[in-house]
């Protein structure tokens, strides 16, 4: 009899292994479906989901309520569990190398509880050879099993985009790999009973591997082209925002646009491609380039904001700076490597401590990774320059009236604008004589 069949006629029962904004979404689609067990070590995360409540808003509280995942803090649960599928998250280092201690450790946990029969899927972002050479030595190890003979593995690598309510995981075609044909098989039927666009079976867990930092490192070079233009158009006085839409006019235009690059997949996937490539002896030419370009644009936005402010007759250090955002991209309260952080500190070593409001983020998510203090928007007040780092969409429907009301009263070409994503009316701004300046 197959794990997937027992699965399906709900004779064994599913784990997640990390329930965060990726692992939440895959335990509440699966449960529509199988018996789930959903761990994760935070208990006031697990706490949350019982309550029916959703701090990832990636499915919202309904579903958490109506869900039948059995959310759990418990390790041992674990054992009740076949198949497996581990989703934490997998961050870099401050010199930039790969910080597997996420994946450690939940490889650990799960390997003190696995039974024999068992399959384990990772879907955290790591660079070829991880699940193979890392993880499967740490499950043996702590389950006193045997890989392939006790127990088999495969990598499916996440492919959700938090936020995005449209890119969803149903509609996103998976990629799934096993070691050998056998679990390829058991996991891709897996798979099949929730992806509804299918699954793409790869030869190889190594393949899969490779497949979700190229597809990240893709997006951040292409990002990296568009910055690169946008620092140049800049010294040239020519808009960006212009010239992209003339470019996207033609048939074959990509469609990228000049932004910061942060969140937890393109800002950190290149690094574990290059790292691992360096291991081999292949030095990167273009991709470090690009994340280069990408890490320096927080301090870019930073320089215009301090230019500005000058040529609008203001002293930086003596300027009150309002910051609307801090979450990595747009309508979605995920903070980790929000670039925003990276244009709060530069403009810190101009002794300017900006007041910072997002309406998405977490304060305390602000406060315990950048030591920063949300404040309301009914408190910014009296700003000399205003930054819209994120397009929320509270930020998008305000008029320049609104915006008018967070600055000070003086003339408008005292007011300076600093305009990240676009979205306010350049024309419209500029004739009314703000000091507008975008990226």
């Amino acid at each position: 009899m197959s794990l997937y069949k027992d699965l399906s006629d709900k004779k064994e029962k599913l784990s997640l292994i990390g329930l965060g904004y990726v692992g939440m979404p895959i335990a509440v689609a699966f449960a529509e479906k199988v018996n789930v067990i959903g761990f994760d070590l935070n208990a006031e995360k697990i706490a949350l989901y019982k309550k029916g409540i959703d701090p990832t808003n990636e499915v919202g509280d309904e579903a958490i309520k109506n869900t039948s995942v059995e959310f759990t803090a418990d390790e041992s649960r674990l054992k009740e569990a076949k198949f497996h599928i581990v989703a934490v998250p997998t961050p870099v280092n401050q010199d930039h190398t790969p910080d597997l201690s996420p994946v450690e450790g939940a490889s650990e946990i799960l390997g003190r509880n696995l039974v024999k029969g068992s399959i384990v899927v990772f879907e955290s972002t790591v660079y070829p050879g991880v699940t193979e050479d890392v993880c499967v030595p740490i499950l043996e190890k702590y389950s006193g099993l045997k890989c392939g003979t006790d127990f088999k593995v495969g990598y499916s690598p996440e492919r959700i985009n938090p936020g995005d309510k449209v890119h969803r995981l149903e509609n996103i075609r998976k990629i799934v790999s096993g070691m050998d044909k056998e679990s390829l098989e058991e996991i891709k039927n897996v798979y099949d009973l929730v992806i509804e666009a299918g699954t793409f079976p790869v030869s190889s867990i190594k393949t899969a591997e490779a497949i979700k930092v190229v597809e990240n490192s893709q997006r951040d070079i292409n990002i990296a082209f568009m910055n690169e233009l946008a620092m140049v158009f800049d010294r040239m006085g020519i808009d960006t925002s212009e010239v992209v839409d003339g470019m996207n006019t033609k048939w074959n235009a990509l469609g990228f646009r000049p932004g910061l690059v942060g969140g937890h997949c393109i800002g950190v996937d290149p690094y574990y491609f290059t790292y691992q490539a360096e291991k081999l002896g292949y030095h990167s030419q273009i991709i470090l380039n690009g994340r280069i370009v990408n890490d320096g644009m927080g301090a870019f936005v930073g320089k215009a904001v301090i230019k500005q402010l000058v040529l609008a007759g203001k002293a930086p250090k003596n300027a009150k700076v309002a910051v609307l955002g801090l979450t990595f991209k747009e309508n979605c309260p995920d903070t980790r490597n929000s670039k925003v952080n990276d244009i709060i500190a530069f403009l810190g070593e101009y002794g300017i401590t900006p007041l910072v409001a997002d309406p998405w983020a977490s304060a305390s998510d602000a406060k315990r990774e950048y030591n920063i203090d949300l404040t309301d928007m009914s408190n910014i007040k009296d700003a000399d320059c205003v930054v819209i780092a994120v397009a929320h969409n509270e930020f998008r429907e305000m008029s320049l009236e609104d915006i008018d009301l967070l600055f000070k009263k003086c003339d408008n070409s005292e007011k300076v604008i600093i305009d990240v994503k676009s979205v306010v009316d350049k024309e419209k701004a500029e004739k009314l004589g703000y000091r507008y300046w975008r990226l």
